[in-house]
């Protein structure tokens, strides 16, 4: 997609990406031969660029920012999301399950199998994803460390369990006060949606 960068003025500025400037991961199966014929992929590094950086009351709004992808971000929430690409009908019908019998659990099975070809399409290509039960391991050490240091951990629910296997992660059976602290980085108002 290409960059689009609002001045203080209002006007928009457009600016256009080369194909060979963004790194894109083929998605494959390690089983499955016909995945890569559906011929998925996904960009490798997560940008946020619509967001503003509060530091101490001042507002950075063009402090764009990226980190690393989970895994369950791109296969349950942008490819398999109804919402989204909604990509389990199709994933499902290439296994031969029964769509339409919900109690086959067709859609697990083919989020699981969508999850499992991005992390195998990740590693296979030396960009680094992590994984949702590694993370949720991370993140509770990392509370531990926290409380060890006197200090309270914040954060949402909905944005720590991950999308895929909830309950099988640590942090599914914990709460956190969901607290914005600064400095942070907040949400930005579209500018269609500026009055």
């Amino acid at each position: 997609m290409p960059v689009v960068i609002q001045t203080p003025d209002g006007s928009l500025h457009l600016y256009e990406h080369e194909p060979e400037d963004v790194l894109e991961v083929a998605l494959v199966h390690p089983e499955f031969q016909w995945f890569s014929e559906l011929e998925l992929r996904w960009y490798a590094v997560p940008i946020i660029s619509n967001m503003t950086l509060e530091i101490g009351g001042i507002h950075y709004t063009a402090a764009p920012f990226n980190g690393w992808f989970m895994g369950t971000e791109i296969g349950s929430r942008n490819l398999g999301d109804v919402y989204r690409y909604n990509l389990l009908p199709l994933i499902a019908e290439k296994m031969q399950l029964n769509i339409r019998d919900k109690t086959m659990l067709w859609k697990d099975r083919a989020l699981i199998e969508l999850n499992t070809a991005v992390l195998y399409s990740y590693k296979k290509a030396g960009v680094t994803i992590a994984d949702h039960h590694t993370s949720s391991h991370q993140f509770m050490r990392f509370t531990e460390q926290e409380k060890a240091a006197g200090r309270a951990v914040t954060g949402d629910w909905s944005w720590l369990v991950p999308p895929v296997s909830g309950s099988a992660c640590e942090v599914f059976h914990h709460a956190w006060q969901d607290k914005h602290k600064r400095p942070n980085f907040l949400y930005n108002t579209a500018p269609w949606e500026n009055k």
